[in-house]
Order: C-alpha cells, then sequence, then structure tokens
C-alpha cells in the first residue's frame, strides 16, 4: 500500500483511541466528584455497560461478516457507527449538571455500540488491506503510533484546561467536542480514499462450523492466550501507577508528567517494534519487547521515596516497549486469521477482531479484580492516610513483580509460534489459489 493511503487509515485511531482513557480513568471521577453522584450508583451504571460490551463485540463482529452492502462490509460498518459514537461521546464526557446515573448509562451504552461497531470494523478493515506479512506489520504500526497520540491528547487536554466544574467548556467536554469533530472528518476521509479490501472468502460457513473452526485454530488460540497475559500484565501497573507514584514514591505532582513520558516514548517504540519485526520476525520481536519489559520492570519495588529520576527512566523505557504490544499483536492477529480463511473458506476477520476487543477489555477488568483484593487484604487504602507499610510494600511488588509473572508466561506461549513469514505466504496461496 503506498504510505498515503496507509496514513489516511489510521488517521481515526486518533480520536478512537482519545475515547478510551478518559471512559476508564476521568469519567467515573468525574461523575463522582464533579457531578456528586453516589459512587455504588456510577459503579452499577459502569458495570451495566461492561456486560452489554460482553454480548455486544461478539455479535458486531458476527453482523460485519455476514453482511455484504455494494459500499463494502468494513467501510459501511465502519461508517455508520461513527455519528453514533460521536454524539455518544459528546453527551457522556460534556453532561448537565443535573445528569442522574441514567444518563450516565444510557449513553455509555450508545457509546458502547458505536464505539465497538467503528473499532470492529476499523480493525477487520485494516487486517485486509495488506496481505503480506511485513505489509502488516507496517500498517498496523502506523495505525498503533496514532493510537498513541490520541491518548497523549486524551492525558493533556482534559488536565490542562482541567474539569472540577460541570459549568461551561471544562477539560472533559473539550475532549467530547473534539473527539466527536475529528471522528466525523478523519473516518470521512479514511471512507472516501481508502479502499474496501478484496473479500477472499470462496464460500459462507454456519455458526456451528464457524466456532469449530475457531477452536481448532491453534495459532490462534496460542496467540489469544499470550495476549490476554500480557493484558493483565499491562492493565495490573495501569491500574496501579497513580497510587504507585503517589504513595510508594510520595511525587503525586509527577503523575500527569510521568504518564505523558510513558505514551511519548510508546510513539518511538513503534518504529523501533517494526524494524525488529523485519529482522527476526514478529512474534520473535514480540517476545524480546515483553522480556525486555520485564527486566525494566524489575527494580521499580526497590526504589526509594522521591526516586523521579529513576522511575522517569523506568517510564520511558517501558513505553519504548509499549510500542512492541501495540504493533505486533495486531499484525499476529492478521495472519492466524489467514488460516482460518484456509481452513473454512471465509474470511472472517470481524469475528476474530471482536474476539480480540472482548479478550481486551476482559484483560483489563481480571487485572482489577485480581490487584485490589489483593491489595486490600494487606491493609492498602487508596487515597488513605497513614497507609501500613505492609500495604505500601505490596502495592509496590502488585505494580511491578506481578505482570511479570503474567508476561513471562505470553512469552514462554509465542516463543516458537508455529506461523512465520514463510508460513503465512503458504495460506495466502492457498487462500489465493481455492478463490
Amino acid at each position: 500500500m503506498p504510505l498515503a493511503q496507509i496514513v489516511l487509515y489510521a488517521l481515526p485511531a486518533i480520536p478512537l483511541a482519545a475515547l478510551t482513557l478518559p471512559l476508564y480513568v476521568l469519567v467515573p471521577t468525574f461523575y463522582t466528584e464533579t457531578l456528586g453522584l453516589p459512587l455504588a450508583s456510577v459503579g452499577f451504571a459502569l458495570l451495566i455497560v461492561r456486560l452489554f460490551d460482553a454480548v455486544n463485540d461478539p455479535l458486531i463482529g458476527w453482523a460485519g461478516d455476514r453482511f455484504r452492502p455494494r459500499f463494502g462490509r468494513r467501510r459501511t460498518l465502519f461508517a455508520a457507527s461513527l455519528p453514533l459514537t460521536a454524539l455518544a461521546a459528546w453527551m457522556l464526557f460534556a453532561p448537565p449538571a443535573g445528569a442522574t446515573p441514567l444518563w450516565l448509562a444510557g449513553w455509555g451504552l450508545a457509546l458502547s455500540l458505536g464505539y465497538s461497531g467503528a473499532l470492529i470494523a476499523f480493525s477487520a478493515w485494516g487486517a485486509e488491506l495488506a496481505d503480506d506479512y511485513h505489509g502488516r506489520a507496517r500498517l498496523a504500526g502506523w495505525r498503533e503510533a496514532l493510537t498513541l497520540c490520541g491518548a497523549l491528547t486524551a492525558i493533556v487536554l482534559p488536565f490542562t484546561v482541567g474539569f472540577a466544574s460541570p459549568d461551561g467548556w471544562h477539560g472533559l467536554a473539550i475532549l467530547g467536542a473534539a473527539v466527536a469533530v475529528l471522528l466525523i472528518v478523519t473516518g470521512a476521509v479514511a471512507v472516501w480514499r481508502v479502499p474496501e479490501p478484496v473479500e477472499r472468502s470462496s464460500k459462507r460457513i454456519g455458526l456451528r462450523d464457524g466456532l469449530r473452526h475457531i477452536a481448532a485454530n491453534k495459532p490462534f488460540v496460542r496467540l489469544i492466550a499470550a495476549f490476554f497475559l500480557n493484558g493483565v500484565a499491562n492493565g495490573i501497573p495501569a491500574t496501579l501507577f497513580l497510587y504507585f507514584v503517589s504513595e510508594r514514591l510520595a511525587l503525586p505532582d509527577a503523575r500527569g508528567p510521568l504518564l505523558f513520558l510513558y505514551f511519548l516514548c510508546g510513539i518511538a517504540g513503534v518504529p523501533l517494534a517494526t524494524f525488529m519485526a523485519r529482522k527476526i520476525g514478529k512474534h520473535r520481536a514480540w517476545c524480546f519487547g515483553m522480556l525486555a519489559a520485564c527486566l525494566a520492570f524489575a527494580p521499580a519495588p526497590l526504589l526509594p521515596e522521591g526516586a523521579l529520576i529513576g522511575f522517569g527512566a523506568i517510564c520511558a523505557l517501558t513505553g519504548l516497549l509499549l510500542g512492541f504490544d501495540l504493533a505486533l499483536p495486531p499484525a499476529i492477529q492478521a495472519d492466524v486469521i489467514d488460516v482460518d480463511t484456509a481452513s473454512s473458506g471465509e474470511q472472517r476477520s470481524g469475528v476474530y477482531f471482536a474476539a480480540w476487543s472482548l479478550v481486551t477489555k476482559l484483560a483489563l477488568a481480571a487485572g482489577v479484580g485480581i490487584v485490589f483484593p489483593a491489595l486490600a487484604l494487606f491493609g492498602f487504602v487508596p487515597g488513605g492516610t497513614g497507609v501500613a507499610r505492609e500495604g505500601v510494600l505490596a502495592l509496590a511488588i502488585a505494580y511491578a513483580w506481578l505482570p511479570i509473572i503474567a508476561k513471562l508466561a505470553a512469552i514462554a506461549l509465542m516463543w516458537n509460534f508455529p506461523l512465520d513469514e514463510a508460513g503465512q505466504s503458504r495460506l495466502r496461496d492457498e487462500i489465493d489459489s481455492r478463490r
């Protein structure tokens, strides 16, 4: 693909990514602290949205594969999802001062529906645009680099403007408006200028046969298990980052700059990941990236209070390695879809990326479900005064050493991954000859 076409395809990743961080981090805080809604009510509303996600994603993936409108199944679903996503983002990020938990739940469900539709179609579109082993890494690299740009925007804008008051153009409202406009503009340009990929299906299969082929897709099962473990490993420090910097390092004012440094270095890590993938293969490059992240995280619990430079170096290095986690697994995912297409005869990227999206959310939920009860056993209370030394030590260990165990398990699964460049090329030849 020409570079200009890749960039135009990847541009919607900026507003899509700018939705994710606020939804998990800022929205609960804004609705409880700024709007004054009860914590239990906000938690229940968000739980409803998460449960809806669990049903929503597989259905969207299945529908995206089955329906074939004239404009193209990927571009049609993507374009149709954008208006709902933009409207729901604005309504959720800029609620009226008297908003209730019903407002949060209703617009949260609307955003979940629109966002899942857009993201699954967007990911499947990219996986099918590039056919070759390294071309997929290149395309995914550009998309994930712009994803990190969106994450940086979501950090800088709300914290710079502030969102302590629900009135006027607070930081979250400005972000909602920016996301809504950018989604429509970049999405329209992508749909206009980037073609629908050639479909490689030679036949259609039923739901039961489709599930059987997914279960028999050994590379996919291996990849999704490793991705889940690595997702848990990344979700735990993401959840505990603010607490670790405040309670363990006693540097609450450095949280924003350190988070910005982390994502900024992630942008630099994407081209490094694609370079390594070209030299040694995607799965082996990802393994080395995860191993280096383990080594970088290892000294974090040993840092003394006030270790700004030491922890800043850890944030920079792990941020650089974040590029490997973002760029390489989706490119490998596109390869394992070829295994299913060659076996079943139907190209079902939507179903596979729906499973990918669902596992991503489950990994984040599992990280929180594991670490918060464990910390509570050691007496750690987020934001509490006079936290016991055992609680702070448990926080430090959970932040850095617990993720290392999960990452090492993911490395063990991926080190001898059976699908390399030669194997993927043979699969493409088989798929093309069958068509």
